[in-house]
């Protein structure tokens, strides 16, 4: 039996036969919501059932993100606000987890002044749960592991939280080191996971009947770069589309500066592989991009665009944006303005720039005012609006297949997919068709989706 096996059955002895439960909440992006799924599953194998109320939970763990500041101020505020509940229930075991305290000060600053805390968990320390859990339940005041481990947890069944979409990470950490970013000081240093764990993996999501496979990772262009086996992440995507199945992979994110042909190909020579690229471009002005270390020229960038549009004229291309990054000037703003103009994205995410302590943009005095920068992304957003609103129209009268995932939250009575492209498309339907492939005739387009009747 396993040392972890062993630590399970003393913490099921210790509880007993009462039916505890568990409130587990994680921010951020969705590798941090896989990660959730993840300690799920560890609460699930020692018994625990699942509460969406925190005032029921006998446990609670927030799995965090760090990627801004103002994420980490708002954990602060939830962990204050928890004060009350631990005195009511002092038995509650109060748990945090994730990047937030993969910082060494971060996980100093909660042992000494948040006291309603039992333990700490770094993002790779998942298979540590059990023991910082039986530690809390034999009276251990605090616990801590933020250690980075390599054990990508292949063992722990994920209790997913949608049973037709899996997240599946096929990589973790990065080593890029763009200067806005905290993600490699959180997570590490890039470790891919084995190509037959994930083959596995996705075959068997594909068997239970999962319909989107989102491969993620935060550059999956490197997948395969750390490991001894030759194999691409182009050839990763080869292998996962010999599956045998009716369903879609998609993926992010992929860095630009890796962003090869082969991978461009081997989407559109790959039938279950979605006509869709998340390719963030954060900055149109090469200046800003030397700032940042993206370490590739908004005309690099624009070649592997032209590659992708010489194929498919519609391919769909969506993008990452920051917006008053330290010192930008008006010039380099508007060269962002004019790529959104060239490249016409389907959607784009775009942020304000906001200091991230621990980075070395942190470090670089800021001459923009804050007014500045908000007046520039309003002036993004209506560009992009007015983008969205005209290149949606492309596929008015088209047929569209898309996968049923959610109940409009616009139009009384519709549904809402998401199509091979990764575009929104509402619909009349019933709830029974949720999670299944439908065909869509579009009869409208709007600047966010596009409206359907089902054929």
């Amino acid at each position: 039996m396993s040392e972890n096996n062993l630590i399970t059955d003393n913490i099921k002895r210790i509880l007993g036969n009462r039916k505890f439960k568990a409130y587990v909440r994680s921010f951020g992006c969705q590798l941090n919501v896989s990660d959730g799924e993840k300690i799920k599953g560890v609460l699930k194998k020692i018994g625990y059932g699942f509460t969406e109320d925190e005032r029921e939970a006998d446990i609670i763990i927030l799995n965090t993100c760090a990627v801004r500041e103002s994420a980490e101020d708002r954990v602060f505020g939830i962990i204050g606000s928890m004060k009350k509940l631990k005195e009511e229930k002092p038995s509650l075991i109060i748990g945090i987890a994730g990047c937030m305290t993969a910082q060494e000060h971060i996980s100093e600053k909660i042992r000494k002044s948040y006291p309603q805390v039992d333990f700490v968990m770094g993002t790779s320390a998942i298979n540590a749960l059990p023991s910082l859990l039986l530690e809390c339940l034999k009276g251990k005041k605090f616990s801590a592991d933020i250690s980075e481990y390599d054990d990508f947890s292949e063992t722990v069944e994920q209790v997913r939280e949608s049973s037709f979409k899996a997240s599946v990470p096929i990589m973790f950490g990065c080593n890029n080191f763009c200067t806005y970013c905290i993600v490699p000081y959180v997570r590490g240093r890039e470790r891919s996971r084995r190509p037959e764990d994930i083959i596995r993996e996705v075959r068997q999501l594909v068997n239970d009947g999962y319909r989107e496979i989102m491969l993620l990772g935060q550059n999956v262009n490197s997948y395969g770069n750390d490991l001894e086996s030759d194999i691409s992440f182009p050839q990763l995507l080869r292998e996962l589309n010999k599956i045998d199945g009716d369903f879609i992979i998609r993926f992010m994110s992929s860095h630009p500066k890796d962003a090869s042909k082969e991978l461009i190909d081997t989407i559109f020579e790959c039938e279950k592989v979605a006509k869709h690229l998340h390719l963030p471009l954060q900055s149109g002005s090469n200046s800003v991009l030397e700032r940042m270390n993206r370490r590739y020229t908004a005309e690099q960038y624009l070649e592997i665009v032209d590659y992708i549009r010489n194929r498919d004229p519609d391919f769909s291309i969506t993008t990452d944006l920051i917006v008053g990054f330290p010192n930008e000037t008006d010039e380099e703003f508007e060269d962002t303005l004019d790529i959104i103009k060239r490249v016409k994205y389907d959607n784009i995410y775009s942020f304000i720039y906001s200091r991230r302590t621990g980075t070395k943009a942190a470090d670089t005095e800021d001459f923009i005012s804050e007014s500045e920068k908000s007046q520039r992304m309003r002036k993004l957003l209506e560009l992009q609006r007015e983008i969205s609103s005209e290149h949606y129209k492309r596929f008015i009268g088209r047929k569209m297949r898309v996968i049923v995932d959610g109940v409009s939250k616009k139009h009384e009575g519709y549904l809402t997919g998401k199509s091979n492209e990764f575009i929104i498309a509402e619909f009349k339907g019933d709830i029974s068709l949720m999670g299944k492939f439908i065909t869509i005739e579009v009869t409208d387009a709007m600047n966010w989706a596009v409206i359907g009747r089902m054929i």
